[in-house]
């Protein structure tokens, strides 16, 4: 028994052996000789502790592995030459056995979360010409033996925790162009020895405690063509041999400790983009004249300044020719004492690009805002703010109608807002506040749609405070500060404003006798002539009434219509065209109602009794009858004024017509004339407010589908809300031609919602109103009082843009 169990475990381990030995054999015969790289992939999976996405589940026997994900292989050799695994979310070591990888020439394992050092067998990848280990969290120092990548172009190692100091042996990559070590934790300084790289063209080492000063070999640097190092605790001076750098385009050195005067010769580079928060100081001598392509110039806060002279600002002479330059910050400088001196010799809006934005804030900027700023049209953003101009704010900004941020604050200005402002539509941020500034709030500032946030705090503002638009969002502005101001929104806490001729005056009482008696008088006479006026009107109503409401008969309306004959037919459900009297050639509109529909006899009286007591010049209606016809049938019929040009609805919807219409509940039920003046008729389903519920009215959903209310679908009670929601549907339709009851209206989709995504584009205040007046909510919607108000404000400028367009369309014939 032992013998046998002896010999059966020799068997297995032979067998076992026998087996990896083939494996062996077959993955050796499988790539070609590459194990190497097979091993060095899986030593690399095998670190990855971290994979959400599954990259590497294709890293297996089944395949290849130059057909595994993230793997390119040269054509020849079949051996790894990129490994492009940027952004996958691994976490894990880096495993030393990358550098088994000997033929790779791009290594890419940026933006993921690889811990730990930094392998030095890095260093053996001498074919290496790009490595991206950017934003990870790698630690230690960088590797010197780096330097064994002589082949190296590109090295990024930014965003990390790296430490310690540039290492010496990286000078020895002599084909690096560009090195990005920014965010991490590495000092000693920017070495001098980086200059012995000829070859660079991109250096960043932003946000890093680096020290030092800039060394002045990096005037070596033929090829640069951009230079961050910003916030890397820099001192001294910037070197003159930076300046005669012809390539670069991009100098970055803001929140340092530099100091000394900027020289002249940094006009010489090409592109001067960013230069910020130092120490610099002494006068602007820079002539900008030369950097064409400039775009942006930040020389805010360091102790530039002038002495008085004439030529302080000469510098501003130079950047006419910097036409694409789009900011210019000269902010907390303590440069300048009179906001003149920007005038000194030329007109502005000749020295300054009109597309500039201009960062002039706190600074010693004395005097008042020159009127040739009216000059800059498509200024956008003007920063004045903490200066000490005064005097008023000059009416002449009316006219940069480009300004999208304009901030006045902290300043001496007095007197009231310019009317001017008015036109500044494009407004977004609007800050005049800690000036003397008084007046009333001007009534345009809510309505300014743009605007998205006002301060007008700690002025001498007084009166009432708007409650729309910007003033409807108590966080979008302030007031603070103006103890006379009143009214607003609540949340203010604003004294409520005191009504106008309110306050009480004491009268001596012979004087209050005799207007008391003089009262009582024209109260009597008031009395006296409304009961005559009142004895007046009956009867003329009566007269009026029956002129208005001429009786006919069946057979005058079967003469008028010949015998209704279907000539004369003019409209679905039966109205015909006729003459009723011979010696009048006006043609009238009857409409036959169809008793044999149960519904027709309510919808005659209803129809009669609207008739009956509205009075509108706008409406249709001559007569009606009610008879017998030959065979002592029931017949009804309404009489209207005929409408020649048809209803709204063939204007709207009818291809041949839709381009003609220019003027303004359903639109078939709305008539044009002769001269385009719109009348209203049917109103079968109509019940006047205030009657009984059960008068002239069905028990189902009133009104046409897609023009009747949604509360209307569950209760049966008629409200002027429900007709405002009517006219905004018509609205809705006139404007964008659009039936609420259109296939495109589906899945949640209505004419409603449909207008509501066009507002925050160009939009007509037309189709503002019909959205606010056919919002679901009956209490939301807009009242009809403010409609009527809106429409009249709007309807004359709308007639001018019509006439201007009609205009236009005969010049084009």
């Amino acid at each position: 028994m032992i013998f046998s169990s002896s010999s059966s475990l020799i068997s297995f381990l032979f067998y076992g052996l026998a087996i990896t030995c083939l494996t062996s054999v077959a993955v050796s015969a499988s790539y070609g000789g590459n194990e190497t790289d097979y091993h060095a992939l899986l030593s690399f999976k095998s670190t990855i502790t971290q994979d959400p996405y599954q990259v590497l589940t294709t890293w297996n026997h089944s395949s290849h592995f130059c057909e595994w994900s993230g793997i390119s292989c040269g054509k020849r050799h079949k051996r790894v030459i990129a490994l492009r695994l940027y952004s996958k979310g691994f976490e894990g070591s880096l495993s030393p056995h990358i550098g088994n990888l000997s033929f790779l020439r791009h290594l890419s394992l940026g933006n993921n979360s690889f811990q730990g050092t930094v392998p030095h067998e890095l260093g053996r990848l001498s074919r290496l010409r790009r490595l991206y280990l950017d934003v990870n969290k790698f630690s230690g120092v960088i590797p010197a033996n780096l330097s064994g990548c002589s082949n190296l172009e590109m090295l990024w190692l930014g965003e990390n925790k790296l430490a310690g100091s540039i290492p010496k042996e990286i000078s020895l990559c002599s084909k690096l162009s560009v090195l990005v070590i920014s965010s991490n934790n590495l000092t000693g300084g920017i070495p001098p020895f980086l200059g012995n790289i000829t070859s660079m063209e991109v250096f960043a080492a932003v946000r890093n405690p680096l020290g030092g000063s800039i060394p002045d070999t990096l005037g070596h640097w033929k090829t640069l063509r951009e230079f961050y190092s910003g916030s890397c605790n820099l001192y001294g001076s910037i070197p003159h041999s930076i300046f005669n750098l012809s390539l670069l385009f991009n100098f970055s050195l803001p929140n340092n400790h530099l100091t000394g005067s900027l020289p002249s010769e940094i006009g010489n580079l090409p592109n001067l983009e960013i230069l910020h928060h130092n120490n610099f100081s002494g006068k602007l001598t820079i002539d900008f004249s030369k950097l064409r392509d400039i775009n942006n110039i930040r020389l805010h806060n360091n102790n530039f300044h002038g002495h008085g002279e004439a030529d302080d600002m000469m510098f501003i002479d130079s950047l006419k020719n910097c036409t694409r330059l789009v900011e210019f910050n000269l902010g907390a400088c303590e440069s300048y004492r009179s906001a003149s001196d920007i005038n000194s010799s030329n007109k502005l809006e000749d020295l300054i690009p009109s597309s500039l934005g201009n960062y002039l804030s706190q600074n010693n900027l004395s005097g008042s805002i020159p009127s040739e700023i009216k000059g800059l049209k498509m200024l956008s953003e003007l920063y004045l703010s903490y200066n000490n101009l005064s005097g008023t704010v000059t009416s002449s900004l009316g006219e940069c109608i480009g300004l999208t941020v304009l901030n006045l604050s902290g300043n001496i200005f007095q007197g009231i807002i310019p009317s001017s402002f008015i036109s500044l539509r494009g407004l977004e941020v609007l800050d005049i506040s800690q000036n003397n500034l008084s007046g009333r709030i001007p009534q345009f500032l809510d309505k300014w749609v743009s605007l998205e946030f006002l301060n007008l705090s700690f002025n001498d503002f007084e009166g009432e405070v708007p409650v729309f638009g910007v003033f409807a969002n108590a966080s979008a502005f302030s007031v603070i500060g103006n103890n006379r101001l009143c009214g607003g929104l609540v949340t203010l806490e604003l004294p409520k404003c005191k009504e106008k001729g309110s306050k009480k005056k004491r009268f001596p009482f012979f004087i209050l006798a005799v207007i008391v008696v003089a009262t009582m008088f024209l109260i009597v006479l008031c009395c006296v002539y409304l009961l005559y006026k009142k004895k007046h009107n009956s009867q003329s109503s009566q007269s009026s009434g029956n002129e208005r409401f001429l009786k006919v008969s069946y057979n005058e309306l079967l003469k008028a219509t010949d015998g209704f004959s279907t000539e004369n037919l003019i409209g679905e459900g039966g109205v015909y065209k006729g003459i009723i009297d011979s010696d009048d050639d006006k043609f009238v509109a009857v409409k036959v109602l169809h008793l044999q529909n149960r519904a027709a006899h309510k919808s005659f009286l209803a129809e009669c009794e609207a008739w009956r007591n509205i009075r509108h010049r706008n409406l249709l209606i001559i007569t009606s009858c009610s008879s017998v016809d030959f065979q002592r049938n029931d017949f009804k019929a309404l009489v209207y004024e005929y409408m020649p040009n048809g209803s709204v609805h063939d204007w709207l919807h009818s291809s041949a017509n839709t381009l003609k219409l220019n003027l303004l509940q359903r639109p078939s039920n709305i008539l044009l004339d002769d001269d385009m003046v719109a009348y209203v008729g049917d109103f079968g389903l109509a019940r006047l407010l205030g009657t009984d519920l059960n008068q002239n009215s069905s028990t189902g959903v009133k009104g046409t589908i897609g023009y009747a209310p949604p509360e209307y679908g569950i209760r049966s009670e008629m409200t002027c809300s429900g007709d405002v929601y009517s006219f905004g549907i018509l609205l809705l339709e006139l404007m964008t031609g659009k039936k609420p009851t259109d296939d495109m209206f589906n899945e949640g989709l209505s004419i409603h919602k449909f207008a509501s995504m066009a507002l925050p584009d160009h939009v007509t205040d037309v189709i503002k109103i019909g959205v606010s007046c056919s919002v679901d909510s009956p209490p939301q919607r807009m009242k009809i009082e403010i409609v009527v108000n809106e429409l009249q404000r709007i309807i004359p400028s709308w007639h001018c843009e019509v006439e201007c367009n009609c205009n236009k369309e005969q010049c084009m014939w």
